[in-house]
């Protein structure tokens, strides 16, 4: 069981969850935020900092979002688990499905 980052954070990409998670799990694409599903311990500490709402437990996602679990794990299909964000820098890449939607809008 994990948490897992919706549409919400695509485009907008706030972090308040990176600077709260205690395990650096949280990876920064091109477009969107991926929690590392084998590296978060289930704290929740990201959760309540999200200004817009964008993750979810895996059993508590909004089923129009139920596709980012997929996003999220098949995210790191080609990165592996890299044992920490912050050495890995932002990674010019997304999932494929996030590749494909149109820009966000996001109210300032």
């Amino acid at each position: 069981m994990t948490y897992i980052i919706a549409q919400p954070c695509v485009d907008l990409k706030d972090r308040a969850c990176v600077e709260e998670c205690p395990v650096d799990c949280i990876y920064e694409g091109a477009r969107m935020l991926y929690i590392q599903p084998d590296e978060c311990v289930d704290c929740g500490a990201c959760e309540p900092v999200c200004p817009v709402e964008a993750i979810y437990y895996e059993d508590d996602v909004p089923s129009e979002w139920a596709n980012y679990y997929d996003v999220n794990v098949q995210f790191f299909d080609k990165y592996g688990s890299p044992g920490g964000a912050s050495k890995m820098g932002v990674v010019d890449d997304d999932h494929q499905f996030v590749k494909d939607l149109p820009p966000q809008e996001h109210d300032e």
